[in-house]
């Protein structure tokens, strides 16, 4: 049948939108990789720039080969895709290249949450095994539960579990949890990074190089987020047959809104909370306190009111203050707090939503606005424990399904030695040890080797 001209052009605009949202998501790589630069001391420098290089291009084949299919293949199977592998039928008349090219830049999102987990210690092979596996086979199975339409955690399926399905918009589960998941076992199984606690368990900081590149990395991240959770509406001309003047623009408007509202509100309770508790004003804790808030909305974004925006971010910043006095009494460490932030506000950002969601946006962002269905909404809301149950259910078997998958990777590789590099190679620095030599010329610690020659013949290499 052939495509009327006025469908031609809603389909059109669709799709540059669609676009459009995968490019300032892939830019959050680039936030990614500036953030974790500037968080790691400047002999890693290099390593950490090129571990998001390898999540982005092995994360860019093993969801092209095995990833999409898992996640969007098949419409009876409850669990996992099984077609469309290396796209192929696509497009067709569900999917066209445009949402893969989007699915794909979150999917890459994923690895780089885990790679900050396992910073400064890690040998580079582990990367590329692992990443090529969250990639394309762990975090497509969750997006194929919570994401496809035949998922069984799946809000868009013909008939959801408890009638609602949990409502995981545009991840703050199936996106952040899973890689902090995965990056919280990586970092137990490997352990602290040398000197990180003294003889008597006491933390010993070791701060980041160059906040400059944190704050760049932050404030590309917040760009990168408006693709992120507007984006995930996929269609922008989609209108509400109960208005006169309202669509997908209305709730993708609403959702920048409220995505920008707990950022901010989670980043202001940050920096004074961090005051009172540190004595003095702390950028790159409020940096994590911005992303900490991003990360606990994104579940909810499309179908809270701004107000409740605003209880999420202030509830996430003191999440993350929480989780990370905690993880420091019990000696984990994690270089960019991806586990507390990704994990600890992601999962509250499942529950929140399972509190303030409203009833009018649930049906915009579900039912394209159709008021004549009926769903479970926020508990706090009126309604029901239906919505709130199925949110349970997912952080529950996100933190099972990644635990299973990712915890034996990481084990193997840690008893084959393939995991983590020596101590000697740790205190040199992955540069100079791994890549060759340092990011900067002018190194500041004048008494380590400059080059990757000077570093063999140290260790007695002629």
């Amino acid at each position: 049948m052939e495509m009327s001209w006025e469908q031609s052009v809603t389909y059109s605009i669709n799709t540059v939108y669609l676009l459009f949202s995968a490019y300032l998501v892939f830019v959050m790589q680039l936030g990614f990789a500036m953030l974790c630069a500037g968080s790691v001391r400047a002999k890693n420098a290099m390593n950490i720039m090129l571990t998001n290089v390898v999540d982005a291009v092995v994360g860019s084949i093993s969801y092209y080969l095995f990833g999409f299919a898992f996640a969007f293949g098949d419409t009876s199977n409850p669990f996992i895709g099984t077609n469309f592998f290396a796209l192929k039928d696509i497009p067709n008349t569900s999917f066209d290249y445009s949402f893969f090219l989007y699915q794909w830049a979150f999917a890459i999102a994923v690895a780089g949450i885990t790679s900050g987990s396992i910073a400064e210690r890690t040998q580079f092979s582990a990367y590329l095994v692992f990443s090529f596996f969250l990639s394309g086979f762990v975090y497509p199975v969750v997006a194929h539960w919570v994401w496809s339409s035949s998922g069984w955690l799946s809000a868009s399926s013909t008939n959801p579990l408890f009638a609602s399905g949990a409502i995981d918009f545009a991840g703050s589960g199936v996106v952040h949890m899973v890689g902090a998941v995965a990056g919280f076992w990586g970092a137990l199984i490997e352990g602290p990074r040398v000197g990180r606690f003294d003889a008597f368990g006491k933390p010993v900081p070791m701060r980041g190089h160059n906040a400059t590149l944190v704050v760049l990395g932050t404030f590309l991240l917040w760009f990168g987020w408006f693709g992120f959770n507007p984006g995930s509406f996929d269609k922008i001309l989609v209108a509400y047959p109960s208005t006169t003047n309202q669509g997908n623009w209305t709730a993708i408007g609403r959702t920048a809104v409220t995505t920008t509202l707990a950022g901010s509100t989670a980043g202001i309770v940050t920096l004074f909370g961090r005051r009172l508790l540190v004595g003095h004003w702390d950028a790159l804790d409020v940096c994590n306190g911005v992303l900490g808030g991003f990360v606990a909305i994104t579940s909810g974004c499309a179908v809270v009111e701004p107000w409740a925006a605003i209880v999420c971010g202030f509830s996430s910043a003191w999440v993350l203050i929480g989780l990370n006095i905690v993880v420091m009494k019990l000696n984990f460490d994690d270089p960019l707090e991806a586990t507390q932030l990704h994990g600890g506000c992601g999962a509250w950002g499942l529950i929140f939503t399972g509190l303030f969601a409203k009833e009018e946006f649930v049906i915009q962002a579900y039912e394209a606005g159709d008021n004549s269905v009926v769903r479970p909404y926020g508990l706090f809301m009126g309604g029901g424990w239906g919505l709130l149950g199925c949110q349970v259910i997912e952080l529950l078997v996100i933190v099972g399904w990644v635990s299973v998958t990712m915890g034996p990777i990481f084990y193997a590789q840690h008893r084959l030695g393939i995991l983590r590099i020596s101590a000697e190679e740790e205190i040199a620095g992955l540069d100079i040890s791994s890549h060759g030599g340092y990011a900067y010329n002018t190194h500041q610690e004048e008494n380590q080797p400059r080059f990757y020659a000077d570093y063999m013949r140290m260790h007695g290499h002629s």
